[in-house]
């Protein structure tokens, strides 16, 4: 099971090839959001998520002679786009299997990386079943997008540098709000902070009917969204929590907020406008949470994940369009 050591010794991995990404501010947004916001800017990293982060842990972990076969992994786009370009900086083949709905721009540039796409009905089809049979048939290492222990170890590391940010920034006590699917990187922040920065309480963050984390942990069980598509939070709609992380966030974690597809077309508006990143729906929903639902958090303080920027130029514009 992912561990503080399993974080640490991803981080050692990493080092010299993911990107320590900044925690910006801007006084404009804390305006809005009626206290200071911190956003953790992800969308800098490798391939435009924290996704490179679980990709690489989890294909250099892998022994040599198991990782030179080659890995498979399922995705709807920023997994893909990190384990692809893991693998090819190891020199090892890759096949992924997206969705055929995925972003244009995430089949586009994870078959640019080097790797086999495979796509699929996610209405009709099981990726995960996919993902089985490819691993068998082709003796391929299935990389698992967040019930995967050393992918987790990978996001974790995410934690370890929010800890030390917020240290040399002089936040000691602050909600921690975080874009989560099926939980890896809420777990493995939860986890690094857990033993680096205890006062820093994570908070899942999903869109509106796809809050699949937030009931089940108000719940205390493992609940499913009722349809397996329809936000254009694609990112981070999940089925349902991870078996691996769903324990890990009941134990660490305060409850989830929930913000809508709208509230987060206009939280990359308001990113772009003030801090000039480029966030994707699902990458920017952490940071509407925070400007538009964090009052029942109580804090003066919070920060945010800003998790990926992989968006399609036209979904972009239509965000941009709330501030014409």
């Amino acid at each position: 099971m992912t561990s503080l050591a399993l974080i640490e010794a991803a981080a050692a991995r990493l080092q010299g090839h993911a990107r320590r990404t900044p925690l910006l501010n801007a006084p404009l947004l804390d305006r809005i959001a009626g206290r200071r916001v911190f956003v953790k800017a992800e969308c800098l990293q490798l391939t435009g998520s924290f996704k490179f982060r679980g990709g690489w842990s989890a294909v250099s972990a892998l022994p040599p002679e198991i990782r030179a076969k080659g890995v498979v992994a399922y995705s709807s786009g920023n997994h893909a786009l990190g384990v692809a370009l893991a693998a090819a900086m190891h020199g090892v083949p890759s096949v992924i299997i997206m969705p055929a709905d995925a972003p244009p721009v995430k089949i586009a540039n994870t078959r640019a990386y080097g790797a086999e796409v495979v796509t699929y009905d996610r209405d009709t089809e099981s990726r995960e079943d996919i993902g089985t049979a490819l691993s068998t048939e082709r003796g391929l290492t299935l990389i698992k997008p967040y019930d995967e222990p050393q992918v987790i170890a990978g996001q974790g590391t995410c934690g370890l540098e929010i800890a030390e940010q917020a240290a040399a920034a002089g936040i000691s006590e602050a909600p921690v709000l975080t874009c989560c699917g099926g939980g890896g990187l809420t777990a493995g922040i939860a986890l690094a902070l857990q033993a680096r920065a205890p006062g820093l309480t994570v908070h899942p963050c999903e869109p509106e009917g796809f809050d699949d984390t937030a009931r089940s942990l108000a719940a205390g069980q493992i609940l499913r969204n009722a349809r397996p598509s329809g936000s254009i939070c694609d990112a981070i709609v999940t089925p349902e929590p991870g078996r691996i992380t769903f324990p890990i966030l009941q134990r660490l974690c305060g409850a989830g907020l929930v913000a809508t597809d709208e509230e987060a077309l206009r939280a990359m508006a308001l990113a772009f406008t003030h801090l000039r990143i480029v966030l994707e729906p699902g990458g920017a929903i952490a940071l509407a949470a925070a400007l538009f639902h964090a009052d029942a958090l109580g804090s003066d303080t919070a920060i945010c994940t800003a998790s990926g920027g992989n968006v399609d130029p036209g979904l972009f514009r239509q965000a941009l369009d709330r501030f014409a």
